[in-house]
């Protein structure tokens, strides 16, 4: 094997040994902040919600207070205007979904299923849990949801939720009196639930993990052809002169030029030297052929 393959072999088997870590640390690097804009994502949606339920209470519900009593209107309920807000989104983007999940709600649409109870009954366990973010498997591709408890802060939610004789008569009429009751100050009654798809952001991430050990790998060659040249023009092409120079003496053509460079590396060192014992040898067959 030449000493440019054995350079190549030993680059190829370096770059192969470094790409092993680069490909394990990047991929877990763009996976992780392709969670981290999802996360940030179902926060942002989750504000959006909070900012609904807010205005709704503040500025929808004071004006239609007056007909409270005659008729029940689910829009002065904060839940339910988010709740609106976001399936409205969900019609044209269906891998987002808000839900206010409850264990026991007035309005049936907002019942947990399985794996939601599981999550409110997290936060019933650990009242000082402020969130749970986890990952399943929807329908549409791998999702990400973020839920953060709801409960029972304000008084005033109670006069709704304690037995179906203190509820409004609107209101036991329009959802019947089986949901929505028994419910207690300061009790975490579900979670809010938001879920955003993860799987075209793992993909993207993927797709840029790609691209980026393709790079590396082109980058890798074109440095390898430079290498390859640089080391042919300054490290073969002289030591091959200098064997072709010594392969002539052993032949016994003591007429072969001197290999001489300009440089002052180990390789014009050792050019040197072969230049001093070609000149030794001669010297040396003048004498005896002088004896």
């Amino acid at each position: 094997m030449s000493l440019l393959a054995k350079f190549n072999l030993i680059l190829v088997l370096c770059f192969g040994i470094a790409l092993v870590p680069a490909h394990l640390i990047t991929k877990n690097l763009l996976e992780k902040n392709a969670r981290t804009q999802v996360v940030q994502h179902a926060r942002l949606m989750l504000q959006t919600a909070l900012a609904t339920r807010g205005y709704t209470n503040k500025q929808i519900k004071p004006l239609l207070a007056a007909r409270l009593d005659e008729e029940f209107l689910p829009q002065t309920v904060p839940a339910y205007s988010a709740t609106e807000i976001f399936n409205t989104l969900h019609e044209t983007h269906p891998e987002y979904t808000y839900k206010e999940a409850t264990l026991n709600p007035t309005n049936p649409r907002d019942r947990t299923v399985d794996w939601e109870a599981d999550v409110v009954n997290a936060f019933r366990s650990d009242p000082k849990l402020p969130e749970i973010i986890g990952e399943r498997d929807a329908p549409l591709g791998r999702a990400l949801y973020l839920a953060r408890p709801i409960v029972v802060t304000d008084p005033g939610c109670l006069s709704c939720h304690t037995t179906p004789e203190a509820t409004p008569a609107s209101v036991v009429k329009r959802y019947g009196p089986n949901g929505g009751f028994g419910w207690k100050l300061n009790e975490t009654i579900g979670a809010q639930i938001v879920t955003v798809p993860l799987a075209l952001p793992l993909r993207m991430a993927s797709d840029a993990h790609r691209a980026m050990l393709v790079s590396l790998v082109g980058v890798f060659l074109f440095l390898l052809l430079l290498l390859n040249a640089l080391l042919w023009l300054f490290i073969i092409r002289p030591i091959r002169r200098l064997s072709h120079m010594a392969d002539e003496v052993s032949t016994g053509n003591l007429d072969v030029p001197e290999v001489l460079f300009r440089s002052h590396d180990e390789v014009a060192t050792l050019a040197g030297s072969f230049n001093r014992m070609r000149i030794s040898l001669v010297k040396a067959l003048k004498m005896l052929e002088d004896e």
